[in-house]
């Protein structure tokens, strides 16, 4: 598989904090691969840094380009999408419509075709996130009127309008209660088998450990683990940082249980 993402070296400072320090984070075309951490690990802005929207040090690539230094408009029009952890909507738009602004991209000859009276349709990239996030039963509704996993998906379904090469998603389920959260699982497995590359942070390490074939793991900035599911809910390091390194021994001494919150803790 060829590398969608590639970090190499991407460090964050804020002043004299390290926030996040010579990182490297590799997502392949179409996994889903998860980003989690203890609070204040700095997944968030691992993210926000890929994006363009804090100043960052080393390389970003997407598809081999490298974004080093490019705008965040630039980097998303390149194919990088993400969510925010507060799903703002516009209320006096329909679901739909909701995707539909998210799916439009101004450009000269989409200026041009409207000039003369062509209208640039984007209804299809609005129809399809609709399709695969389940959302056409809300399709007319209007924010208000939604429970707040529909407006979780309708965020996720903006992001996944703009057709992007790479979906950022900052805590999605973050509220969600847990029939909300497991249907949002299986919709963001389905995204990601359907052929979106995603990288997913979220506080819900079952959800995390379920759906992801990758896991990187960050404690105080650093990468301490990556690999499959597995393979890092038995990590030591995995355990200490969640469990505190008085309990780490004796959690890592135990048997796997297969349960797939069996690193429990803090949360990401």
């Amino acid at each position: 598989m060829s590398a969608v993402l590639q970090a190499v070296g991407l460090s964050v400072r804020f002043g004299g904090v390290r926030a996040v320090e010579n990182v490297d984070v590799t997502v392949e075309e179409g996994q889903l691969v998860g980003l989690i951490g203890p609070n204040g690990a700095g997944k968030t802005t691992f993210v926000d840094a890929i994006t363009g929207f804090v100043r960052s040090t080393g390389r970003v690539e997407l598809d081999g380009s490298d974004l080093t230094g490019m705008a965040p408009h630039v980097r998303a029009r390149r194919g990088l999408a993400r969510t925010w952890q507060s799903t703002e909507l516009f209320d006096d738009l329909t679901v739909r419509e909701n995707l539909t602004v998210a799916a439009e991209r101004p450009s000269f000859l989409a200026l041009a075709a409207e000039l003369v009276g062509r209208r640039v349709d984007e209804s299809a990239a609005a129809d399809d996130a609709l399709e695969v996030l389940g959302l056409e039963p809300i399709a007319e509704a209007v924010p208000d009127e939604l429970t707040q996993g529909q407006r979780k998906l309708v965020g996720v379904g903006r992001a996944i309008a703009m057709r992007p090469r790479l979906l950022c998603l900052d805590e999605p389920a973050a509220g969600l209660d847990t029939n909300e959260s497991e249907n949002l699982g299986q919709r963001l497995r389905g995204i990601a088998d359907a052929g979106t590359t995603t990288l997913l942070i979220d506080h819900d390490m079952g959800l995390v450990m379920s759906i992801c074939d990758r896991i990187v793991v960050l404690e105080f900035g650093e990468v301490i683990a990556a690999g499959p599911p597995d393979d890092v809910r038995r990590d030591p390091r995995v355990v200490a940082a969640y469990l505190g390194k008085s309990d780490a021994g004796a959690e890592a001494a135990k048997p796997a249980s297969g349960d797939p919150g069996a690193v429990r803790g803090r949360t990401t």
